[in-house]
Protein backbone atom coordinates (compact mmCIF):
# COMPACT_ATOMS: atom_id res chain seq x y z
CA UNK A 1 0.00 0.00 0.00
CA UNK A 2 1.29 3.46 -0.86
CA UNK A 3 1.44 6.01 1.96
CA UNK A 4 -1.50 8.26 1.13
CA UNK A 5 -5.21 8.77 1.67
CA UNK A 6 -6.93 9.46 -1.64
CA UNK A 7 -10.48 10.13 -0.51
CA UNK A 8 -12.30 10.76 2.77
CA UNK A 9 -16.03 10.03 2.52
CA UNK A 10 -18.44 11.36 5.13
CA UNK A 11 -21.87 9.79 5.50
CA UNK A 12 -24.35 12.67 5.72
CA UNK A 13 -28.03 12.94 6.68
CA UNK A 14 -28.93 15.61 4.11
CA UNK A 15 -26.69 15.83 1.06
CA UNK A 16 -27.92 19.26 -0.06
CA UNK A 17 -27.39 20.79 3.40
CA UNK A 18 -23.89 19.37 3.61
CA UNK A 19 -22.99 20.52 0.09
CA UNK A 20 -24.14 24.03 0.99
CA UNK A 21 -22.07 23.98 4.19
CA UNK A 22 -18.84 22.81 2.55
CA UNK A 23 -19.19 24.61 -0.81
CA UNK A 24 -20.82 27.90 0.16
CA UNK A 25 -19.89 28.14 3.83
CA UNK A 26 -16.30 26.88 3.84
CA UNK A 27 -15.54 27.62 0.19
CA UNK A 28 -14.37 24.14 -0.81
CA UNK A 29 -14.26 23.52 -4.58
CA UNK A 30 -17.12 21.21 -5.59
CA UNK A 31 -16.54 18.97 -8.59
CA UNK A 32 -19.62 19.36 -10.78
CA UNK A 33 -21.41 16.63 -12.68
CA UNK A 34 -22.02 14.03 -10.00
CA UNK A 35 -25.43 12.89 -8.81
CA UNK A 36 -26.16 11.48 -5.37
CA UNK A 37 -22.63 12.14 -4.10
CA UNK A 38 -20.49 15.26 -3.82
CA UNK A 39 -16.75 15.46 -4.42
CA UNK A 40 -14.54 18.32 -3.28
CA UNK A 41 -11.08 18.42 -4.84
CA UNK A 42 -8.59 19.34 -2.12
CA UNK A 43 -4.81 19.50 -2.15
CA UNK A 44 -3.51 15.94 -1.95
CA UNK A 45 -6.84 14.28 -1.19
CA UNK A 46 -10.55 14.62 -1.95
CA UNK A 47 -13.50 14.94 0.39
CA UNK A 48 -16.69 13.13 -0.57
CA UNK A 49 -20.19 13.46 0.89
CA UNK A 50 -22.53 10.49 0.48
CA UNK A 51 -25.92 9.77 2.08
CA UNK A 52 -25.28 8.01 5.40
CA UNK A 53 -27.67 5.10 4.83
CA UNK A 54 -26.24 4.39 1.38
CA UNK A 55 -22.64 4.60 2.64
CA UNK A 56 -23.38 2.18 5.49
CA UNK A 57 -25.11 -0.20 3.08
CA UNK A 58 -22.15 -0.02 0.70
CA UNK A 59 -19.80 -1.00 3.56
CA UNK A 60 -22.21 -3.62 4.88
CA UNK A 61 -22.52 -2.07 8.35
CA UNK A 62 -25.17 -0.43 10.52
CA UNK A 63 -25.71 3.31 10.03
CA UNK A 64 -26.13 3.94 13.79
CA UNK A 65 -23.60 6.39 15.17
CA UNK A 66 -22.48 7.07 18.72
CA UNK A 67 -21.73 10.41 20.35
CA UNK A 68 -18.13 10.32 19.09
CA UNK A 69 -17.16 8.66 15.83
CA UNK A 70 -13.62 7.97 17.09
CA UNK A 71 -11.81 10.28 14.69
CA UNK A 72 -11.50 13.94 13.76
CA UNK A 73 -10.64 15.75 10.57
CA UNK A 74 -8.00 18.47 10.70
CA UNK A 75 -7.27 21.62 8.76
CA UNK A 76 -3.89 23.19 9.45
CA UNK A 77 -3.37 26.88 8.79
CA UNK A 78 -0.30 29.12 8.62
CA UNK A 79 -0.96 31.31 11.69
CA UNK A 80 -2.85 31.64 14.95
CA UNK A 81 -5.03 34.26 13.29
CA UNK A 82 -5.85 31.74 10.57
CA UNK A 83 -7.27 29.39 13.20
CA UNK A 84 -9.59 32.10 14.49
CA UNK A 85 -10.62 33.08 10.95
CA UNK A 86 -11.49 29.53 9.87
CA UNK A 87 -13.39 28.81 13.09
CA UNK A 88 -15.42 31.98 12.55
CA UNK A 89 -16.04 31.10 8.89
CA UNK A 90 -17.30 27.67 9.93
CA UNK A 91 -19.62 29.18 12.54
CA UNK A 92 -20.94 31.69 10.01
CA UNK A 93 -21.70 28.73 7.73
CA UNK A 94 -23.69 26.98 10.47
CA UNK A 95 -21.06 24.93 12.30
CA UNK A 96 -21.18 24.54 16.06
CA UNK A 97 -18.09 25.71 17.92
CA UNK A 98 -17.11 22.78 20.14
CA UNK A 99 -13.83 24.03 21.57
CA UNK A 100 -12.73 27.66 21.17
CA UNK A 101 -9.20 28.19 19.87
CA UNK A 102 -6.52 28.13 22.56
CA UNK A 103 -2.84 27.46 23.00
CA UNK A 104 -2.08 23.74 23.16
CA UNK A 105 0.24 21.68 25.34
CA UNK A 106 2.27 20.81 22.23
CA UNK A 107 3.05 24.45 21.50
CA UNK A 108 0.46 25.18 18.85
CA UNK A 109 -2.96 26.80 18.74
CA UNK A 110 -6.19 25.01 17.84
CA UNK A 111 -9.95 24.72 18.25
CA UNK A 112 -12.75 22.45 17.08
CA UNK A 113 -16.03 22.85 15.23
CA UNK A 114 -18.77 20.37 14.36
CA UNK A 115 -20.28 20.22 10.87
CA UNK A 116 -24.04 19.73 10.22
CA UNK A 117 -23.67 15.94 10.59
CA UNK A 118 -21.66 16.07 13.80
CA UNK A 119 -18.21 15.45 12.31
CA UNK A 120 -15.49 17.15 14.31
CA UNK A 121 -12.95 19.35 12.58
CA UNK A 122 -9.85 20.60 14.33
CA UNK A 123 -8.42 23.86 12.99
CA UNK A 124 -4.78 24.13 14.04
CA UNK A 125 -1.61 26.14 13.72
CA UNK A 126 1.51 24.06 14.33
CA UNK A 127 4.72 26.08 14.69
CA UNK A 128 6.86 22.94 14.53
CA UNK A 129 6.07 21.78 10.99
CA UNK A 130 3.80 22.46 8.00
CA UNK A 131 1.53 19.71 6.69
CA UNK A 132 0.83 19.89 2.98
Amino acid sequence: MEARISLITLGVQDLDTSITFYRDGLGLPLREGTDGIAFFELKGTWLALFPLQALAADAGVSSQRGAFAGFTLAHNVRSKQGVDQVLQQAQDAGAVLIKPAASTDWGGYSGYFQDPDGYLWEVAWNPHFWIE
